[in-house]
């Protein structure tokens, strides 16, 4: 036996090869090895950046005689859950639903079908506060599977059939009406924190998705409580520990409700998602602060995260090297003592450093340290002084060992990253970040998608790998090449997310309207997964609704409108019970009731008064507004690259626009301000 993982592509596969565990990919082969003999599987969930997983491991997969036990009781499969989402769903699902709580690194035994009878999450080397050592679970499963085989396979049924039963029947869900936001803002109200901002308790979660609801719900109502809650939120998490204060960025959670402290991995999904919100933000209220946020978030994605083929790796670890004790340490590269600051800086401006960032004798982290807040912006006068200081401490913080990257490219991250950076670019002049918007989404055509128009899931070091694409990939990526077409007027764009969005109709759209997470030809688990809910990310089923509705905006097509009605029906039976875990769909629910609408900028792309036309359709807050900019084509749509510029003539020969909804359209008008006016405001 031996470990199979050296040829794996996937950097936390690759961080187990050389364990003394013998691990094997998930494959039929490692099924077989189980029935043949005679054993368990033991599958391991984790990612790169997971600090946990690197603790378990070092605790446990890294240790000869746990190892050895390992290997002559169980067959042992590591799976990379950002590679593989749909393994880790549904046994995630079964982990919650047999212990009420889940998360990783995620441990499930299971027999020969896969089919699981024992979970659990991290198991420390000794018992723990209440919690049996990895040992006392390795010898206990081994000795059922031994001792009790009917009673394991009993459990495995009962489990495989409770998952079965637990499928709810959201295809039959009504098409949401302007109530469901309604009683949506209602839930949120009661969870907000009126004191620090965001929804809930510790731990706290950058709520992305809520606030895009939230802001699309105040442009087409007016709702002032709407935008206070948004603006608050965001302004706590980015005076917080939880955002770089010198580098730019998001960290993945904060531990505690006040946002002081993060758990310090950074992912590219959460900066793709806040740099976006941060970024529209600022279009609803010209905010200094979101506008600043939103691009150092952008600058933070292109410089740390941008890979060698114009890709986005998909995180920065937790984890770094503590130069004082040689140890890996959670929040190292990133935590400060006033002594560390004095010695970058000299005592006068360490001394004003510490007083702007938050960072005292005692600390606000650990062993004495403390994560940068501000809490102030400073005085005016202050600002070249406060560059200065954050410039230098940002070049000694470079000389610090970096936390690691995961550098597989992964297609539905790299779709939101498109749409972030190409609207970033077109809202804030910067012309560089539409440019890496279509770098990457130049990647994504050119290695991960196929001949048919298939995506691959992940690619690294330009290869594509082998996993195939999952409806979130079809979703975020659809979603990043609207938003491209949209800023840049490249109609080829909108081409490519329409062989998308028709692989969804095609191969994930269950016959009732609903959505799965896996393609109808895609490797059978025990459960084929089907989740609407929006968590860290936009789920496959929200996100595709979105780009399905903006498809269907921008070419007229009843089908793909069709469908993205259907799918919404999930939000009316959440929303207004669970709305925090369905924000994405909320807002797209609300570019849904608002229309959206279809704007069309009819004009040479050279001509200043397209770009000025052009510029104020993509400012407008309309919820979900589609807008295409171009030449005109002809009444038939038979020239041009967009079909909302079919037949849209120039007014008095000088570049026009047109907005439309619900089959009526506005007068068109030459003039950007009255452009600007048709949008900018709530209508019922």
């Amino acid at each position: 036996m031996s470990n199979r993982l050296a040829n794996e592509t996937s950097p936390y596969l690759l961080q187990h090869a050389d364990n003394p565990v013998d691990w094997w990919p998930w494959s039929p082969e490692a099924f077989a090895a189980a029935r043949e003999r005679g054993v368990p599987v033991l599958l391991s969930v984790g990612y790169s950046s997971c600090h946990w997983c690197h603790v378990f491991s070092s605790e446990s997969f890294e240790d000869e005689l746990t190892a050895a036990y390992m290997n002559e009781h169980f067959v042992n499969v590591k799976v990379d859950r950002e590679e593989r989402p749909d393994i880790d769903a549904v046994y995630m699902e079964a982990v919650q639903a047999a212990t009420g709580q889940g998360g990783w690194p995620m441990t499930v035994f299971l027999n020969a079908e896969a089919e699981p009878f024992y979970f659990g999450t991290y198991f420390p080397p000794e018992p723990r506060h209440g919690m049996p050592s990895f040992t006392q679970v390795l010898e206990g499963v081994r000795a059922a599977w031994v001792g009790r085989p009917e009673e394991v396979a009993e459990v495995a049924r009962r489990i495989v059939g409770d998952l079965a039963g637990r499928q709810l029947d959201y295809g039959k869900a009504a098409l949401p009406g302007a109530e469901v936001p309604g009683q949506a803002l209602l839930g949120l109200t009661r969870e907000y924190d009126e004191a620090h901002g965001g929804f809930g308790g510790a731990p706290k979660f950058p709520p992305s998705m809520v606030i895009e609801f939230l802001l699309r719900h105040h442009a087409r109502t007016g709702a002032e409580g709407a935008l206070e809650m948004a603006e608050r939120t965001c302004e706590a998490m980015a005076r917080g520990g939880i955002y770089d204060q010198l580098g730019g960025g998001f960290a993945r959670y904060s531990v505690d409700r006040e946002w002081v402290v993060p758990h310090f991995e950074k992912m590219l999904y959460d900066n793709a998602l806040l740099c976006r919100a941060y970024a529209h933000l600022w279009r609803t209220t010209g905010s200094a602060l979101a506008r600043r946020v939103a691009l150092e978030t952008a600058d933070f994605m292109v410089r740390e995260l941008r890979t060698r083929e114009g890709g986005f790796a998909s995180a920065l670890d937790a984890d770094s090297e503590d130069p004082a004790t040689g140890e890996h340490v959670e929040g190292a590269y990133y935590a400060w003592t006033p002594t560390q600051l004095t010695e970058v800086l000299g005592q006068e401006d360490g001394a004003f450093a510490a007083a702007l960032f938050g960072v005292t004798e005692e600390g606000t982290f650990e062993h004495g340290t403390s994560v940068l807040q501000l809490p102030e912006d400073g005085e005016e006068a202050d600002a070249d002084r406060i560059a200065g200081i954050k410039a230098r401490l940002l070049a000694a913080r470079a000389g610090r060992p970096a936390p690691g990257r995961d550098d597989k490219i992964v297609a539905a991250w790299n779709g939101l990253a498109v749409a972030a950076l190409a609207e970033c670019g077109a809202y804030f002049d910067r012309p560089d970040l539409v440019e890496r918007a279509t770098e990457a989404a130049d990647l994504l055509v050119r290695v991960h998608m196929d001949g048919r128009a298939r995506l691959a899931r992940t690619s690294k070091d330009g290869a594509v790998g082998v996993n195939a694409g999952v409806l979130e990939d079809y979703g975020d990526v659809a979603e990043g090449f609207l938003a491209l077409a949209s800023v840049t007027g490249e109609g080829v764009w909108l081409e490519f997310a329409g062989f998308l969005v028709d692989l969804v109709l095609d191969r994930f759209t269950a016959e009732d309207g609903s959505l799965y997470d896996t393609a109808h030809d895609a490797e059978r688990l025990i459960r084929r997964p089907q989740d609407p809910t929006d968590t860290a990310a936009p789920s496959g089923w929200t996100a595709a609704a979105g780009a399905l509705l903006s498809y269907a905006a921008h070419t007229g097509s009843e089908a793909h409108r069709t469908a993205a009605e259907r799918a919404l029906g999930v939000v009316g039976a959440l929303g207004p019970r669970a709305p925090r875990f369905i924000g994405q769909g909320l807002a797209v629910v609300e570019a849904l009731l608002d229309g959206p609408r279809e704007v069309a900028v009819a004009g040479h792309p050279e001509d200043p008064a397209t770009a000025a036309l052009h510029r104020a359709a993509l400012l407008g807050a309309a919820p979900g507004a589609v807008v295409a900019a171009g030449l005109p084509g002809k009444a038939d749509g038979s020239v041009g690259e967009f079909p909302l510029l079919a037949g849209r003539a120039l007014v008095g020969d000088v570049p026009t626009a047109y907005v439309c909804r619900h089959f009526v359209c506005a007068l068109p008008t030459t003039d950007p301000a009255e452009l600007a006016g048709q949008l900018a405001t709530a209508r019922p």
